[in-house]
């Protein structure tokens, strides 16, 4: 994106990846939930996300320890105009399907144009500022933006290619269990909706010789189950059911992890640190209804919110809190007043600007006691000013109606190894404090994606990961377009010039400086917007794994991400 990428075009192989690992053995994967379609790339159906991650490729791949840089996979050579208003893909001439047919121009073509018109809306924005898609050779092919997008060459880079005759007599956007054909190292080699799937490494696979795999793709399967809940998830893995468990919350980690198992060494326990951005996992408000629609309420139930009381009294150890969307990275907001670059990219929009954006903004912060006084008294004087006042013992506005939440969560829900239902219910307790009646509507893993990409809630659970390389996506996140447009991740609803103007500053920006400033401003608006109720993260992942399974010394920036496990672990018998 900006400047050279670390590598040589030399380079024999990724640097957190093991290039004289051996190859073999298998890894059991416990998964929550279930499946019921084998197409991860339209809004139908739940796929495994394992058929994106083993069977498809894309022109270019990412290397896990440098933000904003890709490097070849399909794709032998990319070359772009000199404002990247065009982008050019050469493919290299061995890359091909698994099942033996070539990837060819007219896939890539296809590829583009479907998800870009028929896929999941992920993929729509990008397609919208493509003015042309053209064969240039036989196999290259050119796609020229109508508008400026430093970052548009990247993301075409990364669209899954599918192979076009998979999808003959079919139609695109229909939900089915019929196995996509991809180019990748994995193809699939068994499943049963809902219990389990299962991908076998191709030995005939075109890329095994390529730098940017080398020491990647060593087991020689990979086995997904699934689980009703993560409890029964956990005691599968402490049976030996399956190879590893990814634990979130720490005081688990410190009490729960001295199985037999642990204690004959036959299962280890691993510390993976990380430099990504914290990401936003909380409590969502949806501001399409009325009564979250003023900022003076939103704050005053994120005041009701007893950070400090809850985060001991059920992760048994204090765990910190995401301050902001970015927090825990160089993209974070400051939270004093702004400066520089990013106060002047947020003056033009100080009127519409909730107070904090400019002058800075805090998380109000309890003395750690259940009774939480303080804040709840803020909390009142919010609600009062934004016209709700308690009557008759509840909360009502001045036409009489009642203030009351429905929360949707899903059944066995987890936020770092809690029941995000235990975390609620007593966030619960504090808020009919105020007057408030809540109710909880537990659903399962379909009716729960099925309403949250229909917005039909009042709040709900959610994580947005977020990464060091920050782009198009953001719009897809907080876009206006997502009011409405069912399938986006704009849970909260949230309607923010501001804040696409600054997704546009990150997009045309001719610096990683103009960048990073963006991503503050962007990072302010987002956070003193108080959509959120936000919960805590981790510094570090808590991986529970064989003794069999090994990963390399050298870790990559991002850590315990996609593109490290399983793809740079390896088994030792």
């Amino acid at each position: 994106m900006y400047g050279d990428p670390a590598l040589p075009s030399d380079f024999t192989s990724l640097p957190y990846a093991n290039a004289d690992a051996p190859k073999g053995g298998k890894i059991i994967f416990g998964e929550k939930g279930g499946f019921d379609s084998m197409n991860p790339y339209i809004l139908k159906g739940k796929a495994p996300w394992g058929v994106r991650a083993h069977t498809v490729e894309s022109l270019l791949m990412r290397s896990y320890d440098e933000p904003f840089t890709l490097y070849g996979l399909l794709a032998e050579s990319v070359e772009t105009g000199p404002n990247r208003e065009w982008v050019e893909f050469t493919l290299r001439k061995e890359a091909q399907f698994s099942d033996g047919s070539p990837v060819t121009v007219e896939d890539v073509l296809w590829s583009f144009e479907t998800l870009g018109t028929q896929g999941h809306p992920r993929y729509q924005s990008a397609w919208q500022k493509i003015k042309t898609a053209e064969k240039t050779a036989d196999r290259s092919v050119r796609f020229t933006f109508n508008v400026v997008d430093f970052e548009a060459p990247l993301i075409m880079g990364l669209r899954p290619i599918l192979r076009k005759a998979d999808w003959e007599g079919r139609v695109f956007e229909d939900s089915s269990l019929d196995v996509v054909t991809g180019s990748g190292p994995y193809v699939v080699s068994g499943f049963e909706p809902n219990r389990f799937i299962e991908f076998s490494r191709n030995p005939d696979y075109w890329g095994k010789d390529l730098a940017v795999n080398a020491g990647r793709h060593n087991a020689d399967t990979l086995r997904y189950e699934y689980f009703r809940d993560g409890n029964v998830l956990f005691e599968a893995f402490k049976a030996g059911d399956t190879s590893w468990h990814r634990e979130g919350n720490a005081g688990k980690w410190a009490e729960l992890y001295d199985f037999p198992a642990v204690q004959r060494g036959d299962v280890v326990k691993s510390i993976v640190p990380h430099a990504r951005p914290s990401g936003m996992k909380g409590f969502v408000f949806n501001t399409r209804k009325d009564k979250f629609a003023d900022w003076r309420v939103r704050d005053a139930l994120i005041h009701a919110f007893n950070y400090e009381f809850i985060v001991r009294n059920r992760n048994s150890v204090d765990a910190p809190r995401s301050s902001s969307y970015f927090s825990n990275s160089v993209l974070g907001m400051s939270h004093d007043a702004a400066q520089g670059a990013v106060l002047e990219l947020l003056e033009p929009y100080r009127d519409q600007l909730i107070p904090g954006a400019i002058e800075g903004y805090s998380l109000p912060v309890s003395d750690g006691s259940e009774a939480n006084r303080k804040n709840l008294r803020v909390a009142m004087k919010q609600l009062a000013a934004a016209g709700w006042t308690i009557q008759e013992g509840v909360l009502k506005n001045e036409a009489g109606e009642v203030f009351e939440i429905e929360v949707l969560l899903k059944v066995g829900g987890t936020v770092g190894g809690i029941e995000t239902e235990g975390v609620f219910n007593i966030y619960a307790d504090a808020l009919k404090r105020l007057g408030i009646n809540t109710r909880i509507t537990l659903v399962d893993s379909a009716a729960y994606n099925e309403r949250r990409k229909a917005y039909d809630f009042d709040m709900i659970y959610n994580f947005w990961y977020l990464s060091l390389s920050p782009g198009n996506e953001q719009t897809l996140y907080w876009g206006a377009n997502g009011i409405t447009t069912p399938g986006t991740r704009n849970y909260m609803g949230m309607n923010s010039p501001a804040a696409e103007a600054m997704v546009e500053k990150m997009l045309t920006a001719d610096s990683a400086e103009h960048s990073v400033a963006a991503t503050k401003a962007l990072d302010r608006i987002l956070t003193s917007g108080r959509y959120v109720v936000p919960l805590w993260y981790s510094e570090v992942s808590r991986l529970a794994h064989k003794k069999e399974l090994n990963f390399p010394d050298r870790l990559p920036m991002y850590g315990d991400w996609s593109g490290f496990l399983p793809d740079v672990w390896w088994l030792e018998q």
